[in-house]
């Protein structure tokens, strides 16, 4: 992982489906300068112009996604997966130009973003990278469920989920992020859902464009009825945690801790971090200046700002 910020090289669009919507969506990813973050720029719609930070202040909604802005108003929703994409490569700097108001959902992974972005190339920038540090144990619950971040020497999630599903049952997930190790372990998981759910949905007028092209769907008999089967034999775990890297990339600037979670999701997400950066005295900000397999070997903090997450 690279010590400097980056964006990318060139410009690049990809268009899909809007998994709510059921809409044609498309978003161009844009080179940006340094210390910009990830920002959405909307080029349509009632307000063209307008932005909107990819930060957890911004999070205006997390019942079937993460939405950022106003969901009455000027807004963009299912984020979660290219903002995993943009932390798993080490992207920094990005404008995301976007008609619609709906990320498109692709294949339901993280793995066409990465794709684009790798096509695009990444540009390493003249400015240090710096990082939001864990300093002490922060958790959140709520009934059953619970998340924590812990002090750790590098960027780690350890993510548990428990459904009485006999199709998911109880998983466990632990990864050490890096370039690699998200490409190879996480990027592929796509989200998943239940027939009976999806039929509701459907019937209410949401997840209009899911479909078991970009979706895996677990049938009325427990079973995944996707013809290909599942990419990972623990393929649900997995896009949770891709789901939490998603959420956590909206920090403003990638942490050094480990983050787990039982039985998390989107909203229980945003609140873990919102918790954290609230508290100042649980974190700081550093730059690094050597790495090895991922772990931190050398940091120093800094008095300089990253992008204002704990603006909360």
């Amino acid at each position: 992982m690279n010590d400097y910020q980056t964006t990318i090289k060139s410009r690049v669009t990809l268009a899909g489906t809007g998994v709510h919507s059921g809409k044609p969506v498309s978003v161009t990813f844009a080179p940006s300068d340094v210390d910009t973050g990830i920002v959405f720029h909307f080029i349509g719609g009632s307000e063209p112009g307008r932005e909107i930070r990819a930060l957890v202040s911004e999070v205006g909604a997390t019942d079937l996604s993460t939405l950022l802005g106003d969901p009455a108003g000027v807004h963009v929703s299912t984020v979660e997966h290219l903002m995993a994409a943009i932390l798993g490569v080490g992207l920094d700097n990005l404008v995301i130009e976007i008609e619609g108001n709906e990320i498109p959902i692709l294949d339901g992974s993280a793995a066409l973003f990465v794709e684009a972005i790798d096509q695009a190339g990444l540009d390493t920038q003249p400015v240090k990278r710096r990082f939001i540090r864990v300093l002490k144990d922060v958790r959140i619950e709520s009934g059953a469920s619970w998340a924590e971040f812990r002090p750790y020497s590098g960027t780690r999630f350890e993510i548990e989920i428990d459904f009485e599903s006999r199709a998911i049952g109880r998983q466990q997930f632990a990864i050490d992020l890096t370039g690699d190790s998200f490409r190879n372990e996480v990027a592929r998981a796509r989200t998943f859902g239940f027939l009976k759910d999806v039929e509701r949905l459907w019937a209410a007028g949401y997840a209009l464009g899911s479909s078991l092209e970009n979706s895996v769907v677990i049938g009325y008999d427990n079973r995944v009825i996707n013809m290909g089967g599942l990419r990972y034999p623990d393929e649900f775990v997995r896009h949770k945690t891709l789901d939490a890297m998603g959420d956590l990339a909206l920090a403003g600037a990638r942490f050094i801790g480990c983050f787990r979670s039982y039985r998390g999701g989107h909203r229980l997400n945003a609140a873990a971090l919102r918790r954290l950066l609230s508290d100042r005295s649980a974190f700081e900000i550093v730059e690094t200046t050597r790495r090895d397999h991922g772990r931190i070997a050398e940091i120093s903090a800094v008095s300089g700002p990253v992008f204002a997450p704990w603006a909360i």
